[in-house]
């Protein structure tokens, strides 16, 4: 609770440049981390970017829609998106980011393509439960699925 208190204080401070160039314990969640259940930080952003270009989601108000093609798509990737679309939440929310100052995949959606990815051991928990490291086989499946080519 702590971390999302200051992850919603520091989306309506101001943006500065950063001083220190050293690595702070910070970066690794600016980087790939969990918000709530689906990703965060440059990844989240990364993945919901390649949804938007590949027209598997299309932004609408604070919500996204997801496309007949793009729920086919997200099939072959072994997301149910029936079961998901039949959850008492919002199905496809935009989440603002902190870090990135946009808006990442939330929702049933977005935890459930969160699931998937983890669950096919593309990225696993480093440190403390939010932080997220990509795996190699998630490199392959982020070119493969989503056209990300992920340089840290």
């Amino acid at each position: 609770s702590v971390g999302q208190a200051i992850e919603a204080l520091m989306a309506v401070s101001p943006t500065r440049a950063r001083v220190a160039t050293s690595a702070g314990p910070l970066d690794g969640l600016r980087l790939a981390r969990t918000c709530y259940d689906h990703f965060a930080g440059r990844l989240g952003v990364s993945v919901t970017d390649a949804m938007v270009r590949r027209r598997i989601l299309t932004p609408a108000g604070r919500d996204f829609v997801l496309t007949a093609s793009g729920a086919r798509w997200l099939g072959r990737l072994g997301v149910d998106v029936e079961k998901t679309r039949g959850e008492r939440r919002a199905f496809a929310r935009q989440c603002l980011d902190w870090s990135e100052r946009r808006a990442h995949l939330a929702g049933a959606l977005g935890a459930a393509v969160a699931r998937r990815c983890l669950d096919l051991r593309w990225m696993q928990f480093v440190g403390e439960q939010r932080t997220l490291a990509l795996t190699p086989q998630g490199r392959r499946g982020l070119r493969k699925w989503f056209g990300i080519r992920w340089k840290p």
